[in-house]
């Protein structure tokens, strides 16, 4: 695929419409982003460990990219269409991260292989599953490390933000300002000890102003799904408020009462954990886009 590539060098630690984009795209531009791992490169062996590594330099987002004719109340739609991975890649146990934290003796690092098609983590063969944890626009105030999630995308960690899928983020400053990194070359959900295999990548895309459909959170569309993610300071009020969207959209869309759209949602729809490790906790709600569409 041929497009514009912006190299690594280029990138932030926060989202923010101070930031000073790095390019300038069309609406229908491909673009690739060539991506740090989440650690910024700081991991090369298993003898280094976060007791090694600078704080300040963790998490960066290549760009950001001014997507021309995006504006404030816009939605800037983001279509995946190729993770190309590093073939190595690092994975943390980390004293007081994750939900076992308070269990972690020591620090440790793991280096994990990562082929075509599998990643070799522990002697343990993994299917490969590449995913981006970070992508997002400038929020509409103040500036948001790379590492939280928020309305604006950020850290979502969210599995099914991978090639193939379009991500649907809401525009609040002009341009948009895309920025995206912390690839994965494969995460569970929950992303539970604070990291899955983070490695360094090459991400392509094509970016599409959408008018016609305003989003408060990001959405995601998958082969199968809709979905939209939800973040906040515990899990139960991101799966409220995920839930309360995606009903709502239901409502709007096809015309159902709220109760109509609030049983449908429990009958076909799913809550995933996405991540439980950041400063916000992120939930996804999702429906089969049969739903949605109309069957033929």
């Amino acid at each position: 695929m041929q497009g514009l590539v912006i190299t690594a060098d280029k990138h932030l630690y926060a989202m923010s419409a101070e930031a000073r984009p790095v390019e300038k795209v069309r609406s229908g531009d491909i673009v690739a982003f060539e991506c740090l791992d989440a650690l910024g490169g700081q991991i090369r062996s298993e003898a280094d460990t976060v007791a090694n590594i600078d704080f300040s330099r963790v998490n960066p987002a290549t760009g950001p990219v001014f997507v021309e004719g995006a504006e404030p109340g816009d939605t800037l739609a983001v279509d995946i269409l190729a993770i190309d991975t590093a073939s190595t890649g690092v994975v943390l146990s980390v004293p007081n991260l994750g939900i076992l934290g308070d269990r972690v003796t020591a620090p440790r690092t793991s280096i994990a292989r990562v082929g075509r098609r599998w990643v070799e983590l522990e002697g343990i063969r993994l299917p490969k599953a590449p995913m981006i944890g970070v992508i997002g626009v400038a929020p509409r105030e103040g500036a948001i490390p790379c590492g939280t999630p928020g309305p604006h995308g950020g850290n979502m960690d969210t599995r099914e933000i991978r090639a193939g899928s379009t991500l649907y983020l809401p525009v609040s400053q002009p341009g948009a300002l895309l920025a995206l990194g912390d690839v994965h070359a494969v995460m569970g959900d929950g992303e539970i000890c604070g990291t899955g295999v983070e490695c360094a990548a090459t991400v392509t895309v094509r970016v599409r102003v959408v008018k016609d459909w305003p989003v408060e959170w990001p959405w995601l569309e998958t082969e199968d799904d809709l979905m939209v993610i939800a973040s906040a300071d515990d899990l139960d009020a991101a799966a409220r408020e995920a839930t309360s969207q995606l009903v709502e959209f239901l409502r709007r869309r096809c015309g159902y009462s709220f109760d109509t759209a609030y049983m449908l949602v429990s009958t076909v729809g799913d809550l995933r954990i996405s991540q439980v490790v950041d400063p916000l906790l992120t939930v996804r709600a999702s429906i089969p886009k049969t739903y949605v569409e109309g069957e033929d």
